[in-house]
């Protein structure tokens, strides 16, 4: 009897898999949209998933522009196209 290779269910990627993740600094935010420092160029048009754990906030997001400050630092126009909602922090 010949052994199965491989998964018998199939699977279902996750939306952030393969997202590269990136801790930045705010330098200024509105209701519609941020400016933020980062160590990495981003693309416009790129989605984003902006993140800030301390104040339980998730919101979805894209790239506007990415401006090249200096080596290794780049500053990135986010455009939020969702409403930022406070998410239910856990115990």
């Amino acid at each position: 009897m010949p052994v199965p290779t491989g998964r018998i269910e199939k699977r279902i990627a996750r939306a952030d898999e393969g997202m590269p993740k990136e801790r930045t600094l705010t330098e200024n935010v509105s209701p519609h949209g941020a400016r933020v420092l980062t160590e990495r160029e981003w693309r416009p048009g790129q989605r984003v998933m902006v993140i800030s754990p301390k104040e339980g906030v998730w919101a979805r997001g894209q790239i506007v522009y990415c401006e090249h400050l200096a080596e290794s630092r780049f500053a990135v126009g986010l455009e939020l196209s969702v409403q930022v909602e406070p998410r239910a922090k856990s115990c």
